[in-house]
């Protein structure tokens, strides 16, 4: 119930004044030029994802990185195994292939990459949806069991870049958390 209601309550027979055209004039005509400006952005933009995709067994992919993290797992001054947090640091060769694994509640392993190389990114989750946001880079994928995401990525930076889960998994969702580190 309005304070002071309108005298004619069929305010859509009201006609329309003409500042408000044009505002809905502006809205409907801007609206247009965002939907055609996504398609074309999609071909000029040279910012969208690959979207090589293969079907694959979780536990086949959970392989696939455990030997990735095996074979390249960064070393110390003395020989020993480096770890943060119990999660190994994997620095694999310059260009080569990358693997990290979502699961609950972490994704596994911290990678260290070598700024301005490009490497073959491959992406997968063993157990649920979890969402891939690295940050502070806007790059978001929704990561699927039984799906591996490959993409190219070059870091241009360097420093540490934290990977959070953007897509609700559960209890432990705000402790899902990794690393991208990126070095000179």
């Amino acid at each position: 119930m309005a304070i002071t209601p309108p005298s004619n309550r069929l305010w859509w027979k009201e006609p329309i004044q003409a500042i408000e055209l044009g505002w809905v004039i502006i809205a409907f005509l801007w609206g247009l030029f965002m939907f055609f400006f996504m398609i074309a952005w999609h071909f000029i933009g040279d910012q969208n994802l690959s979207n090589e995709t293969y079907r694959i067994k979780p536990e086949v992919f959970e392989d696939k990185v455990i030997a990735f993290a095996d074979e390249f797992q960064k070393k110390d001054a003395n020989g020993e195994l480096v770890e943060e947090e119990g999660v190994p640091v994997v620095a694999p060769p310059e260009g080569g292939d990358v693997y990290m694994l979502a699961r609950l509640w972490e994704f596994w392993p911290v990678l260290e990459l070598k700024k301005g190389v490009p490497y073959r990114f491959h992406l997968s989750s063993t157990d649920w949806q979890h969402g891939f946001s690295l940050q502070p880079v806007n790059i978001n994928i929704s990561v699927h069991p039984g799906y591996e995401h490959v993409f190219t990525l070059t870091p241009t930076g360097s420093g540490d870049f934290g990977v959070v889960c953007n897509e609700y998994c559960g209890i432990g969702h705000h402790t899902m958390t990794g690393r991208i580190r990126v070095i000179d």
